[in-house]
Order: structure tokens, then C-alpha cells, then sequence
């Protein structure tokens, strides 16, 4: 067996911000033929000053939150999903990529997630979840847990951009739709500078 377990797929490499990554996948695990490609189009994207700490929603295998962990070495990285089996091998592949920085937990949205805010959270949200799902744990609580002028990075599908304008309309968000491509849209969230909810 070449990988951590029977689960074991295959192993990919990936390049991104001039640095080598690999990644072990598992046969049930979202985009197990290939770095997805909304995923590589957040993390192409994604520009941002070094944070103190960052949330990875929806890890998955943890691509998003290792390459930022490698990144921005000073920062402490959380790492979350409600699959078992992604959380298996997002710390098979914290070890694999050498990312000391990094936290990985299985948490349904936010429940496990160690309290206290964050400057940068992303993910690349889930699109089957259902739109309430969507709306209420994978914006509004994630915005609620941002620092004072902390940024949300997530990408969609662009299926969901039917969802995803309305949602920051409804609620006065500082909103930007900051690139579109292959089927895919990456959006940035930023808290007020003095949020008074806080």
C-alpha cells in the first residue's frame, strides 16, 4: 500500500506560488483525479498580507490550507471537515508536506472550531449542501468569526452565483466578486475595520 491507508488513491503533485506541493487522495474524497480547479483558482487568486491565524473551511485533503500554511510559515493554520476520511488525510498530508503550522479537526461547519477570530478564513464551499446550509455555515458564521478587517476568500461554483450576491445584499456585507473562470467564481468577504458585533 503506498499511501496511508486502503482508502488510498493516488498521489498528486501540484505547483502553486512557485512551490512544490504533493498530495495523497482517497478514492471517496471530493476532486480525487486532480487539484480541483476551483480550489487552484482560490489559491491563484488569494491576495493577501501575512495573517496571524487562518481557517480552512471544508478542507477536504487539505490542499487550501497547506499551501497557505507552507506560505506563511509565522501563521497558525486551523483546518476543519465533517468527513472523517478528508480529515484523515489532510494530517497524512500536513506530515507529507512538512507544515508544522497547521491544525487539522473534524468540526460540522464551526462547532469544533477553537474559538477566538481569525484574519483570513477560506474554503471552497461545498455546492450540494442545500443554500440554508451554504448561507448560514459557510458565510454568516464564518464572517462572524473574521478579526476587525479580517477577509473571507471562498470560491464557488458558478451555479451558486445565483445565491451567493443575495446573500451579501440581504445581510450589508462588504462583498466582491474578485474573479470568474472555468466554471468558477472566487469571492472576497472583509469584516469592518471596527466591527461593533464583536
Amino acid at each position: 500500500m503506498n499511501g496511508p491507508d486502503v482508502y488510498f488513491k493516488k498521489r498528486i503533485a501540484y505547483r502553486v506560488r512557485d512551490q512544490s506541493f504533493a498530495f495523497d487522495v482517497a478514492h471517496t474524497l471530493f476532486s480525487s483525479f486532480q487539484i480541483d480547479v476551483g480550489t487552484d483558482l482560490l489559491l491563484r487568486t488569494l491576495d493577501v498580507t501575512a495573517p496571524r491565524r487562518i481557517l480552512d473551511l471544508g478542507c477536504g485533503a487539505g490542499v487550501i490550507g497547506i499551501v497557505l500554511a507552507r506560505c506563511f510559515p509565522a501563521s497558525e493554520v486551523i483546518m476543519a471537515d465533517s468527513n472523517l476520511l478528508a480529515v484523515r488525510y489532510a494530517r497524512h498530508n500536513c506530515t507529507l508536506n512538512e507544515t508544522h503550522n497547521t491544525r487539522v479537526l473534524g468540526s460540522v461547519g464551526l462547532e469544533q472550531v477553537p474559538v477566538g477570530t481569525y484574519e483570513l478564513i477560506v474554503s471552497n464551499i461545498p455546492a450540494k449542501i442545500g443554500d440554508e446550509a451554504i448561507e448560514h455555515d459557510f458565510i454568516l458564521a464564518p464572517f462572524a468569526r473574521l478579526a476587525p478587517a479580517g477577509e473571507f476568500w471562498f470560491v464557488v461554483v458558478s451555479g451558486l452565483n445565483r445565491l451567493i450576491p443575495g446573500i451579501g445584499t440581504r445581510h450589508q456585507l462588504k462583498l466582491k466578486e474578485v474573479k470568474k473562470r472555468s466554471g468558477h467564481t472566487v469571492y472576497r468577504l472583509q469584516k469592518p475595520e471596527e466591527d461593533k458585533t464583536v
